[in-house]
């Protein structure tokens, strides 16, 4: 299985792709991990040399002692650039992978070509849904809470209770919740909730100077379409895309990839 190390880290990563297009850094979200989120289906593979890899605490990266900074999140992923032997590359930061995303163009902004932010938030007065406030509800109440914040429009009735959304997934989704993680590996997730609570960078976007493309899901309250517009009102070269779904707007809206494809390889907006 391919590790790197990077600081303190054994870091679990997959290269997917064509080894000969454009690099691309794939920053994942809150909870991800490489072995249920088939990144070998990724669209964008289709367009870059594409990296995905399990954060701190996540999945088969290591779990070291917290807590964890969003600042370490960001130069974990530096330090994964640097490994790969890669000067440069694009970056698509989903969720809480924008967040990091974000404080990469703070602390790393000469690693970054083009810049993707999918249903994030830039923090502060524009700081996405707090998930660890949901810790330690009961799982059914949870389950309910984190889906009608996915998607206003999700009904538990409805043969797709989460719209477009096939119901095989949706039923993985319930299991997994089911089964949430134990020990270590849940530790791991709490310290990410609570670096993430922390995130506002605010103060940065004016600076972000890379072409960037802000995606929102319409019907999204964990990153909620005024944080989106926050960030593609203040980063100078930025456009906002729109798409019909929520959170999971990528799953929903089969436009959506188009999109991040065409941004990333030919420069459209």
């Amino acid at each position: 299985m391919p590790f790197l190390d990077i600081g303190d880290l054994a870091m679990y990563y997959e290269l997917h792709g064509d080894p000969d297009a454009p690099n691309v850094l794939m920053i994942s979200g809150t909870g991800n991990d490489l072995r249920t989120s088939f990144p070998d289906r990724n669209p964008v593979n289709k367009v870059g040399n594409v990296c995905h890899f399990d954060q701190r605490g996540l999945g088969q990266t290591d779990i070291p002692d917290g807590p964890y900074t969003m600042a370490q999140y960001a130069d974990d992923a530096a330090g994964l650039v640097a490994e790969l032997g890669w000067s440069t590359c694009h970056v698509v930061g989903t969720s809480f992978g924008g967040m990091v995303a974000l404080n990469l163009a703070e602390r790393h902004p000469e690693l970054i070509e083009r810049l993707v932010l999918n249903c994030t938030s830039p923090g502060g007065d524009f700081a996405s849904f707090p998930l660890h406030t949901l810790t330690g509800a009961p799982a059914e109440e949870l389950l309910d809470r984190r889906m009608r914040l996915t998607d206003e429009r999700y009904d538990p009735e409805a043969e797709q209770p989460l719209p477009d959304i096939a119901r095989s997934v949706f039923d993985a989704m319930v299991a997994r919740a089911a089964s949430p993680a134990t020990g270590q590996a849940a530790a791991g997730a709490r310290r990410q909730l609570e670096a993430r609570s922390s995130h506002d960078t605010n103060h940065v976007l004016s600076r972000i100077t890379n072409p960037t493309l802000v995606c929102a899901g319409r019907y999204d309250h964990i990153a909620p379409m005024a944080n989106s517009e926050k960030l593609a009102n203040e980063i100078p070269d930025a456009v906002l895309r729109v798409f019909e779904g929520g959170h999971l707007f990528m799953l929903q809206d089969r436009t959506a990839f188009a999109a991040i494809n065409t941004f990333l390889s030919s420069g459209e907006r």
